[in-house]
């Protein structure tokens, strides 16, 4: 044996090994056939149509999240206006995007339009129509859009988070559709998806308001009784008479300040635990950030004797009397179960979703439709690849072996790459690898016929295998190269299952040049060391 065929037996039993090690011995050192079993299960990882499970897809509002901008930027307008003593009629939001100031004092439009500059760089002012000396205030399109991108964004790890914590594994949250608004959610082995569903879905959107008025026992009431209009900057919430959301109570109403003091965001921490005044109820305790708290306490030591509404969701959870200046903590009770508590607390400590949600889909694999599903795929792999051994063996003699070796370890390096890069194994997937079989099939065609026409044509047994392998190689590397570029554009831009297959398959095709080539080309090369030169090469 030459000593540069040494070395390719050497670099390909290195890689049979570590191919091996990736798929039965990792995460520890198998002592027995069951470690053997878990360490391969453990190290392919089934997706959600082989495994069972959840999968969802959800639509954020991402419009909600452009109008708490707007409402902010009223508020920031407001504050800073009265404290440069700056002259304005009404400052209202007409739209999710426009702000509408009126009666501009004419000798302060100029400072008006400094605080513009200074405090709300995002808005462009312009004179506005019919309004005299008023002011249309417009968000820029940029700042929509990086508003929108960075809503989605942050609901994506908001929602991961949450699946985090829920314990799941392998779980995939990703952006998904055409209009940039929409998430997938794959929930592998998920077993109580309405629990999943339930947490993903949770607002969690804690905001600390001011009560203005209330209760009331229907909003009819709470706009009577302000003469058909609501106060500037002041909104309606649903909640419980008591603000205490008792079973058995109605519904009430409160009319609390538009802009919250503080939100779910300005948490540090949120904990569950036992009501003290309440035995057999739970809280919720929750201690705010620094800067959270350089704000609360300023506000609760003016509002001294009034109500404080904590606002859970669009809902008044409770509504208690601030007694006194309270700076970095607080609580949320309720009629709230150990679990519910424990279930509210995670998901403030998961953040708040930035702009509410709605289902748009949803699908559930049954573990049996799995387990059909995998018996199918590695049924229908098997057998292929079964035929195409006896294919091979049938029409290539001997040299058939090298192909059919050849073939094993493509599939052996394909499933190992899987484990390393953990990569998910689904059912497109398993096409994947059915597809990949073929291809090697074609490679070990193309040469051994190139090699037949050398042999047919008078060459040597070694000078018809160099001729052959050389004259093939740029057509596999053509035929691979362009597939491996289809697949690309797959993965980029296809979903998840079709993700899934182009993984498998741009996996299959490198490792199927290296053993149609290299490794078919070792073993030929040991094969003619071993005869004679007048035997025949067998194919």
């Amino acid at each position: 044996m030459s000593q540069n065929l040494k070395w390719k037996a050497l670099f390909i039993v290195f890689i049979v090994v570590a191919c091996f090690w990736g798929l039965f011995a990792r995460p520890s050192f198998p002592t027995s056939w069951a470690q053997v079993k878990r360490n391969f299960q453990h190290g392919i990882k089934l997706g959600l149509d082989l495994q069972g499970g959840t999968q969802l897809v959800l639509q954020v509002q991402v419009n909600q999240a452009v109008r708490f901008v707007s409402n902010r930027a009223v508020d920031t307008l407001t504050n800073e206006l009265q404290r440069k003593n700056i002259k304005v009629g009404d400052i209202r939001q007409v739209s999710d995007t426009e702000i509408l100031v009126s009666n501009v004092a004419p000798d302060q439009s100029s400072a008006f339009a400094s605080v513009v500059r200074d405090y709300l760089p995002d808005w462009a002012a312009a004179m506005a129509a019919g309004q005299g000396n008023g002011y249309m205030l417009t968000l820029k399109a940029a700042a929509v859009s990086q508003i929108k991108s960075q809503t989605m964004t942050e609901s994506v790890e908001t929602i991961r988070r949450r699946i985090d914590q829920l314990g799941l594994t392998e779980p995939k949250i990703a952006k998904t559709g055409s209009q940039d608004d929409q998430i997938l959610v794959e929930l592998p082995g998920e077993g109580n998806p309405a629990q999943a569903k339930a947490v993903i879905k949770a607002g969690g959107q804690l905001e600390l308001r001011l009560v203005l008025a209330g209760p009331y026992t229907s909003e009819a009431e709470a706009l009577a009784q302000h003469g058909g209009l609501l106060p500037p900057g002041s909104e309606i919430l649903p909640g419980s008479p008591g603000g205490s959301n008792q079973p058995g109570t109605a519904t009430a109403y409160w009319l609390v300040s538009q802009n919250p003091i503080v939100t779910g965001a300005d948490l540090r921490s949120a904990t569950a635990g036992p009501n003290p005044e309440m035995p057999g109820q739970w809280q919720v305790n929750f201690d705010l950030s620094r800067g959270a708290a350089q704000r609360f306490g300023p506000f609760t030591q003016r509002n001294i004797g009034k109500q404080l509404a904590i606002v859970l969701d669009h809902r008044v959870q409770s509504a208690p009397v601030i007694q006194g200046h309270i700076s970095d903590s607080g609580v949320i009770t309720g009629n709230f179960t150990a679990e519910q508590a424990k279930d509210l607390a995670m998901v403030l400590r998961a953040g708040a979703l930035p702009a509410s949600i709605k289902y748009l889909e949803e699908s559930t694999v049954g573990p049996s439709l799995g387990a059909d599903s995998i018996r199918e795929g590695v049924r229908a792999s098997i057998i292929s690849l079964i035929a195409v051994m006896i294919f091979l063996l049938i029409y290539y003699r001997v040299s058939g072996i090298n192909a059919v070796l050849a073939l094993i370890l493509n599939l052996v390096i394909l499933m190992a790459a899987l484990a390393y890069f953990k990569a998910v194994l689904t059912l497109p997937g398993i096409a994947g690898v059915i597809l990949t079989i073929g291809m090697g099939v074609d490679s070990n065609v193309l040469v051994f016929e190139r090699i037949r026409e050398e042999l047919r044509a008078g060459k040597a047994n070694a000078s018809a295998v160099d001729l052959g392998f050389e004259r093939a190689f740029l057509t596999i590397i053509d035929t691979h190269v362009t597939t491996v570029v289809s697949a690309i554009f797959l993965f980029m831009f296809g979903t998840g299952p079709v993700r899934g297959f182009a993984i498998t398959l741009i996996i299959g095709l490198i490792a199927n040049i290296f053993t149609s080539i290299y490794v078919s080309r070792a073993i030929f090369d040991w094969h003619l060391g071993r005869m004679t030169r007048q035997a025949e090469l067998s194919i």
